[in-house]
């Protein structure tokens, strides 16, 4: 079987083929990426090249991602929803448009601001939202429910035990996000509303 030598032993890669150094890490980081098409930790990336340690795994994703921002190709790798992803570059999203018809998807400045409460201030109640935002916000939830960026995150313990909501790493995913810490402060949303 052939493999990437790693402190005196070989590390088998599926599918045979010789591989040698750090460098052969990099393409099979790749592959696995582009198959994958959603995001993925680098735990489950080194587990799927077998006896690769996530460490070593996550090193060589920090190579990858820039040497791929080093030489403007169309692809990138993002750090998102608690993984790795490798996207398209957003230069070239009119064209991929164009290419595969329909419109993007967009949500409405309800569906915007009932995401934003609810990212903010998860786990929280229909009416927590619907007291922040001054009006009602069932359907909106359940439109954001079924895009798949809002979840049911269990029962508040009150009387009525009303439903919480939090976002879904579908979230973290459309938005770019590596996890929710990655949302923008107020102070920064003041300075992106200012430029």
């Amino acid at each position: 079987m052939s493999g990437e030598e790693e402190g005196g032993r070989l590390v088998p890669f599926p599918g045979g083929g010789a591989v040698e150094g750090d460098e052969g890490l990099l393409p099979a980081l790749e592959a696995l990426l582009f198959a994958a098409g959603a995001p993925v930790s680098a735990r489950v990336l080194a587990a799927a090249l077998e006896d690769v340690s996530s460490a070593r795994v996550e090193a060589a994703l920090e190579r990858l991602r820039r040497r791929l921002t080093a030489s403007s190709r169309a692809l990138e790798l993002v750090r998102v929803a608690g993984g790795w992803q490798l996207r398209t570059d957003p230069r070239f999203a009119d064209a991929i448009v164009r290419l595969l018809g329909g419109t993007p998807q967009r949500l409405s400045q309800a569906a915007l601001e009932t995401l934003s409460v609810v990212a903010y201030r998860q786990p929280v109640t229909r009416t927590e939202v619907e007291a922040l935002r001054g009006v009602g916000c069932g359907p909106v939830l359940r439109t954001l429910i079924d895009r798949g960026l809002v979840r049911v995150a269990g029962r508040k313990d009150e009387p009525g035990r009303p439903l919480q909501y939090a976002t879904t790493d579908r979230f973290l995913e459309v938005f770019g996000l590596p996890d929710l810490d990655g949302l923008p402060t107020l102070r920064e949303r003041e300075e992106i509303d200012e430029d």
